[in-house]
Parts: C-alpha cells; sequence; structure tokens
C-alpha cells in the first residue's frame, strides 16, 4: 500500500490523525448534505414518499417546469416538506459543531467552525451552527417567482401544512405572481452570493470537515475537491463511499450523529491538554 492510499483508505475508526488535525485548524470549513439532516429523520430525495406524495418523483417535482405546469402541486409539496423539518429536531451531530466551535477554556482559542450546507432545512441554524451559505436555498425563504421578491405571508408558515394534499400558493404582493419556493430546482444556477461566501470559506479553511453528500452534484461538489487540490486535508464522515471518497484524507465510514459527538470530545480533549 502507498502512502497516498494509506491516507484515502476508508475505516469505521476515526484516527488519531484525523482528530490532530482538527485540533490544530484555526478555521474547519464543514460541507454538509442531506446525510446530516437524515439523522434528525428528515427524508432525503432517494427515501420513499409517502402519502399522496408516493405518486410523484420528488426529482420531478423539483424543476421550474413542474411549478409552471401545477404550481398548487409543487408548492404543497415543498410545504409538506417544510412542515416535515419544524417536526425534526438537530441531532447530536449538530450538536457536536456549536461544541466544537467552543474554547475548552479561557486560554483555548477556538477554531472558527463555518458550516456550507447543501440542505434546505434549518437544522443547523437551531444547533448554534454558523451557517455561512445555503448553496441550494431555504425551505423557509419563499420568493415570488417573477420579481423575486421575499414573501412572509402567514399563509407561507409551514406549521399550517399539515395535509399532504396540492395548496394554492400565495400570490406576490408587489407584481400578484405566484410565490414559489426559495429553493434552488433542478436545472437552475447556484445563487451567486451564497456561492461566493461559500468559495471565501472554502478558500481559508485549514481543513475541511465533509459530512453526509453523495459527492456528485456539482458545482457544489466542486468545492471540496478544489480545496484538497490545494493541499487542504478533506476529513469524510459518510456511512458508504461517496463521489468524494478518492480525494478525502480521511473517509471514515459513520453517520454524521455517531461520528460528530466523538470527533467533537476527542478534539476538545487534544486542545486542552496542549
Amino acid at each position: 500500500m502507498t502512502y497516498d492510499d494509506a491516507l484515502t483508505t476508508p475505516d469505521a475508526q476515526i484516527p488519531q490523525a484525523a482528530i490532530d488535525t482538527l485540533a490544530g485548524a484555526e478555521w474547519i470549513t464543514v460541507f454538509t448534505g442531506a446525510g446530516m439532516s437524515a439523522d434528525s429523520g428528515v427524508p432525503t430525495f432517494r427515501d420513499a414518499q409517502t402519502g399522496l406524495w408516493e405518486n410523484f418523483d420528488a426529482e420531478q417535482l423539483a424543476t421550474p417546469q413542474a411549478f409552471n405546469a401545477d404550481p398548487a402541486l409543487v408548492w404543497g409539496w415543498y410545504q409538506w416538506r417544510a412542515h416535515l423539518v419544524r417536526q425534526a429536531a438537530p441531532n447530536a451531530g449538530h450538536l457536536a459543531l456549536s461544541t466544537l466551535a467552543e474554547p475548552t477554556d479561557e486560554a483555548d482559542d477556538a477554531p472558527s467552525v463555518m458550516v456550507v450546507t447543501q440542505n434546505v432545512d434549518d437544522l443547523h441554524e437551531r444547533a448554534g451552527n454558523t451557517v455561512v451559505s445555503h448553496l441550494h436555498g431555504s425551505l423557509f425563504a419563499p420568493r415570488c417567482s417573477r420579481c423575486g421578491h421575499p414573501y412572509e405571508g402567514r399563509d407561507a408558515d409551514p406549521t399550517t401544512a399539515t395535509d399532504e394534499r396540492p395548496v394554492e400558493p400565495p400570490a406576490c404582493p408587489i407584481c400578484l405572481s405566484p410565490v414559489r419556493p426559495g429553493v434552488v430546482w433542478f436545472g437552475e444556477p447556484l445563487p451567486a452570493e451564497p456561492w461566493a461566501r461559500a468559495e471565501q470559506v472554502f478558500d481559508v479553511a485549514d481543513a475541511v470537515l465533509v459530512v453526509g453528500t453523495s459527492g456528485i452534484v456539482y458545482p457544489a461538489a466542486a468545492l471540496p475537491e478544489r480545496a484538497a487540490n490545494r493541499g487542504i486535508p478533506i476529513i469524510e464522515l459518510n456511512p458508504e463511499p461517496s463521489g468524494l471518497s478518492s480525494v478525502a484524507t480521511h473517509s471514515i465510514r459513520t453517520t454524521a450523529a455517531r461520528g460528530l459527538p466523538e470527533i467533537a470530545e476527542r478534539v476538545r480533549a487534544t486542545r486542552r491538554n496542549r
């Protein structure tokens, strides 16, 4: 086995070398995908739909064409997804990221832990994580489908969307066009500002944690790839191999809820014992 092979060999155990890398980092950029939220019970696009929605392919609903053809169907589906998120709670992995950013004592300079997520939920924020960028938008930031004006009306509140049914979207107060979910649909470009913020925190990272992402959705997956090409250590947590496993310095076969608490505890112990 070559040195490079040893670095990228997947392991269910978290090697001390990965802990030492994170303990020595002043800036840790965390890149999360659907697996991060799955541990909170939030269904991924690959999970089977339920009720009315089992008759539809999630990837077919998540397009501009689907919304234009049937706004009520798509709006109702996203309201239902947002309602599921509101019923979920941050898991141990989310909470561990907040712990990782806390000083161990008065003499400890805690690292900056900045999250770039592909998820459209708010579980990171509810756990107290610092989220720099929602690359694919948010379920909780609806906007006008025509003029882009943000919409904050009560009828966009997902806590009222308990039924699995089509729901007519509200009208924009500015131009009266239908309000759309605040997410990035398949075929749409990523918003420029969130992308620029994500690039910035990857550029300054001393280490990158990649958690629960398939690593096959571009351009988002290019961010950790570019970091690896610049020599930044990549530590991946994923129960299955991903499109980013080959560029990871350490590829660890575990979930967010299981792996991140151990990482946070061991990194803090290493910093404390310096």
